[in-house]
């Protein structure tokens, strides 16, 4: 097959797929976090590394959907590869919280039935994402959290690991300037060749969060959601404004009950129902047609999507950092 891959920078917090007016054969979008990116974006050697991560994060999954596999099997694996990449905050490298420890959350949901599992503040389970899924697959539960889901996750046979496996120099230096450049949750979102869609989110969290506090990507309906009868999507951003908006939720209400395309859904929350003073962040999100959305009111966000059009012999990749928006 000919693939076509654009290096790009795309502008302005409005990303689309909307290239082609064809059915989707398949589609896949993925993000590495929403925030500043300006340092990123001026350092040559760091921004190839993150272009080559969402590059390797997209051949992944985009193997698994062309060869007929299916949308969960390619969100996790998918996730797994940024959770064990340090460039983002998940897994590897997940930001550490004021009392000095790693607590990782993360949950997927299927679009086919509405079947969902998460995890909450766990602290040695290496693949939070596979967590999640066991919860989803082998329980009556929709999230564990905390002892009882790293207990429930070593029961189940996955790979457990101390807890500073986590860290990484950046993340053992405390300094605030980690603030400022690491990026935040990563996440997934695909429609396979069978029409199901899934979406998967993981994250480290909050820089020095407190008293266990858990941000919106392990809630069903804040940062993560997938329904077949319209999207599935995936948030990255403050997590606290995603759980009042029931932000991931509300993207595929306004998709299936006002019939608006993913793209104005999307936009609608990310740029009117939040805002860069008070939400920042972005999304990511397929709709059932495999249509895709990209939108962020923050200064950038790291992003990419790779489709396949019925009757086409191309595999169309675009991936992006993003810019800071002018003030």
């Amino acid at each position: 097959m000919r693939i076509l891959l654009f290096l790009l920078l795309l502008f302005g917090g409005m990303v689309y797929a909307q290239t082609d007016n064809g059915v989707r054969e398949y589609a896949m979008a993925v993000h590495g976090g929403a925030g500043s990116t300006q340092g990123v974006e001026n350092d040559p050697e760091r921004s190839a590394a993150y272009y080559a991560a969402l590059d390797s994060a997209l051949s992944i999954g985009n193997e698994i959907l062309a060869s007929g596999g299916k949308a969960e099997d390619a969100v996790i694996a998918v996730i797994c590869y940024f959770e064990g990449n340090p460039l983002f905050n998940a897994g590897k490298g997940a930001t550490i919280s004021s009392e000095g420890y790693f607590e990782l959350d993360a949950a997927i949901m299927l679009g086919k039935d509405l079947s969902a599992g998460s995890v909450a503040g766990v602290k040695t389970v290496k693949h939070p994402i596979k967590a999640a899924y066991s919860v989803m697959t082998q329980t009556p539960h929709v999230m564990l959290s905390g002892e009882g889901a790293d207990k429930f996750a070593a029961e189940k046979g996955l790979e457990i690991v101390d807890n500073l496996y986590f860290a990484t120099p950046r993340t053992m230096r405390w300094v605030e300037e980690f603030k400022k450049t690491k990026n935040g949750t990563v996440g997934c979102v695909a429609l396979d060749k069978e029409g199901n869609l899934a979406a998967g989110t993981s994250t480290g969290g909050m820089f020095r969060k407190s008293w266990g506090r858990i941000g919106d990507a392990p809630i069903i309906g804040a940062g993560t959601y997938a329904d077949n009868e319209s999207c599935a999507v995936s948030c990255t951003g403050h997590g606290e404004y995603y759980i009042r908006h029931s932000v991931a939720f509300n993207v595929c209400a306004r998709y299936k009950y006002l019939h608006e395309t993913v793209e104005q859904a999307a936009n609608y929350i990310i740029h009117t129902e939040l805002t860069p003073e008070a939400g920042n962040g972005g999304l990511i999100a397929i709709d059932k047609n495999g249509q895709i959305a990209m939108p962020y009111n923050s200064g950038g966000m790291f992003r990419g999507f790779v489709y396949k059009t019925k009757g086409s012999e191309t595999i169309t990749k675009q991936k992006g950092i993003g810019v800071s928006l002018a003030p």
